[in-house]
């Protein structure tokens, strides 16, 4: 193991990755409907400041500027030839961010679906997807991302042909899937399910888990669905619930909620432990201290998990264990 992460792995038995990107990116002025991915060219300060966030609040890893930074998602912005560019200049910049710590920080290359649906259900062919994936990675392994990180993943067959990219690009890498309509992902695979199709991956994950979702309660309750032992696993759950609040989607999450999340997802078996939607530095401050000292637990009953942050969204988390049942409220990566 001579990656950054598997070497913190070895050392740590807990891992502080960072916050949402959406929310922080608004909140410095990013407009919606915009790409966040030109920023990496045409406001690095901006970039620069969001990965220095999570930095100075303590995290350990934290994601680049390139979750939609694939030609895909980019043509919508006619800039989908700019996919590789693009992803190289948001991990330069986080790059320099590390380098500048003065500790160990991981820069992980974010990888977002490609926003197609794949073949047979859409036009979308396992060969594409996977170039498509690929011209990201070269782009953040060039700008030196320690390690991939797919992310937000609802489908199987895109799964798949993200981990194929990674090999081609003999990078490390992580993947997360979004598990938001009763426990499953929107093209319905369970925890188990996901955890089944890691174990079968030629070029295996580091790492591997969920984010985003509905909220920090259903995100504990998924990591609880997910075998134990085989590799380490991520949680990177919503700071609460979204509300609309002048003009603006806001998250109800506080920092000392946050915090009782993090010391729940590192219970649950979660490894790699960080926020999504909602997120901001503040918020990783608390989930820092809470896990630097509080004292590790017992695996949370469903019960002490609905107690401390909440409900769920559903009865059933999508393996057929059952849960106090909360209205869904809906769900976007990073927002």
């Amino acid at each position: 193991m001579t990656d950054a992460l598997s070497r913190l792995l070895e050392a740590r038995d807990w891992l502080l990755a960072d916050g949402a990107t959406g929310t922080n990116l608004f909140n410095a002025g990013l407009e919606s409907g915009d790409a966040p991915e030109l920023w990496n060219e045409t406001n690095v300060a901006a970039i620069r400041t969001l990965y220095r966030g999570p930095v100075e609040a303590g995290s350990d890893i934290f994601l680049t500027n390139t979750f939609g930074a694939n030609r895909a998602r980019l043509k919508l912005h006619d800039a989908g030839h700019r996919a590789g560019e693009l992803a190289r200049l948001g991990a330069e910049i986080g790059r320099e961010v590390a380098d500048a710590a003065g500790r160990t920080v991981v820069v992980a290359g974010s990888m977002g679906p490609t926003g197609e649906i794949m073949a047979p259900m859409g036009p979308l062919t396992h060969e594409t997807a996977v170039e498509i994936f690929h011209e990201q990675a070269e782009g953040l392994k060039a700008g030196g991302a320690d390690v991939l990180w797919v992310e937000t993943i609802s489908a199987p067959e895109e799964l798949r042909a993200a981990a194929e990219a990674a090999a081609l690009a003999d990078m490390p890498w992580c993947v997360t899937m979004s598990f938001d309509t009763a426990g499953r992902t929107m093209m319905g695979t369970t925890a188990p399910e996901m955890a089944r199709i890691v174990g079968k991956l030629a070029h295996a994950p580091v790492a591997f888990g969920a984010n985003c979702g509905v909220g920090a309660s259903d995100l504990v309750r998924t990591v609880l669905a997910m075998p134990q032992g085989t590799r380490p696993l991520i949680a990177k759950g919503n700071a609460g619930i979204p509300k609309y609040h002048e003009g603006h989607i806001r998250y109800d999450g506080t920092p000392a909620l946050m915090a009782e999340y993090a010391v729940l997802a590192r219970d649950a078996g979660a490894t790699i432990i960080g926020g999504c939607c909602g997120t901001t530095p503040p918020h990783l401050a608390a989930m820092r201290e809470a896990l630097e000292t509080r004292p590790r637990g017992a695996a949370p009953t469903l019960e002490t998990v609905k107690e401390t942050l909440g409900g769920f969204s559903s009865e059933s988390d999508g393996t057929g264990a059952p849960g106090p049942e909360r209205v869904r409220r809906g769900r976007r990566r990073g927002a």
